[in-house]
């Protein structure tokens, strides 16, 4: 197979992107990461993951079976994409391209070929490389020691810079406008289907608005109603709101990889005693929560403290997962912070420049009083004197208690 069929020349096909943030901010996190290979003496990076290559490069990919990679040595990065994409990671990647034709199954491992020289200790990503990744790798590259860069890189995410929060708290808003649509379209007879497409739409609209050059993709909301509300990822169904009922929205605006989240308990036109005295000590916990998102507190102490609060009322059983994990480039399909979770195991001491959300939430099992799923969902970003909240949608049963026009089933 000749050359001119291993690889395909998109670059200077259109004009390169509008970006999503300036170059100075794309040149900081390079020097950055290249700060940390020189130190480790790693000669080259080339990262694979969704989040990586995003954050590096602002492309975010469309993997459909193929491999990508954003290949970092100490005087360039570039970017390498299927043939199926055409121009657009070259339009959209801070830094070059090399784009590979699948007419060959070996054609990605050319491409990095091309890029890495005589690099021998390489960078790459532990917990996304597969076994069947690292094998090709280390066959296709004899003598190269591969090493893990994901720890490092995303430590380095781990704490946002004034454009990224700036970036983060306009999508905050975008998904407060969100969480307005959603209880505009909420009324009984409504299936949950319906609330979410309204909310979706609403935000895309806005983010259109906001972003006129942005890509729009992956904006979604979850609206989960009765039963459903029992897990925080449930999927969206044609269920119908019933007077009585639980609600949870969930909204997620989502541009340039970056995503945040919404998230509030609402009732269907009314609630049982039960319900609300659950559903304002959750608020209490989620209150409590905001002020202990201060710098120098360790993540596990916040959630140690936090169960106490269950624990004290007998709920500590029924809480579902960690009190809330740190946002930037992440989605529901690909990965996030892990460093930088309210969690037990989780000992990172909070600082200036990191966001984190605080999302407290008990389920109580159908077979009980007060039943269904409760959570609230702030973001708040880190700084000198204690936190900024970026979340301003109200919450509790003072506001969210819908009583919204019935629909025509």
């Amino acid at each position: 197979m000749t050359e001119r069929e291993k690889l395909q020349n998109y670059v200077g096909n259109g004009r390169k992107a509008q970006p999503t943030f300036s170059a100075a901010e794309m040149q900081r996190r390079l020097d950055a990461i290249r700060a940390h290979m020189a130190q480790a003496g790693i000669d080259a990076a080339l990262f694979t993951s969704y989040h990586n290559i995003n954050y590096y490069s602002d492309f975010l990919y469309c993997q459909f079976g193929r491999r990508y990679g954003f290949l970092v040595d100490h005087d360039k990065a570039t970017s390498i994409s299927a043939g199926i994409d055409g121009g657009q990671p070259w339009r959209r990647t801070f830094g070059g391209n090399l784009t590979y034709t699948d007419w060959q199954k070996d054609n990605y491992f050319h491409a990095i070929r091309q890029l890495v020289g005589a690099a021998k200790r390489i960078g790459i990503e532990f917990d996304h490389v597969n076994i069947d990744l690292l094998k090709l790798l280390k066959a296709e590259f004899p003598g190269v020691e591969f090493v893990d860069i994901a720890a490092p890189a995303m430590r380095l995410r781990m704490v946002k810079s004034a454009e990224e929060i700036a970036h983060i708290t306009e999508m905050a808003r975008i998904a407060d406008v969100g969480g307005a649509a959603c209880v505009e379209a909420t009324a009984v007879g409504v299936p949950e289907h319906e609330v979410a497409l309204h909310s979706t739409a609403a935000m895309v609209r806005e983010i259109a608005r906001t972003w006129p050059h942005a890509e729009l993709l992956d904006t979604w909301t979850w609206f989960q109603s009765g039963i459903n509300t029992d897990g925080a990822h449930n999927p969206v169904t044609s269920r119908r709101i019933e007077a009585g009922d639980i609600l949870s929205l969930n909204c997620f605006p989502m541009v340039a990889g970056y995503y945040v989240a919404l998230e509030r308990t609402l009732f269907a036109e009314h609630a049982s005693d039960e319900h609300i005295r659950l559903w304002e000590f959750n608020c209490k916990v989620h209150d409590r929560g905001k002020e202990l998102l201060v710098p120098g507190k360790k993540c596990s102490e916040i959630a140690a403290e936090l169960n106490e609060m269950y624990a004290a009322e007998n709920l500590l059983q029924y809480r579902s997962f960690g009190y809330g994990h740190s946002f930037g480039v992440l989605c529901h399909y690909y990965g996030r912070e892990a460093g930088l979770e309210l969690r037990e195991d989780c000992d990172t001491v909070l600082e200036p420049g990191m966001v984190v959300s605080m999302e407290p939430m008990i389920t109580i099992p159908e077979n009980m009083p007060g039943a269904g799923g409760y959570r609230e969902h702030d973001i708040l970003v880190i700084e000198e004197a204690g936190n900024r909240n970026i979340t301003g949608f109200p919450y509790g049963p003072e506001h969210l208690i819908v009583t919204g026009k019935a629909k025509a089933a």
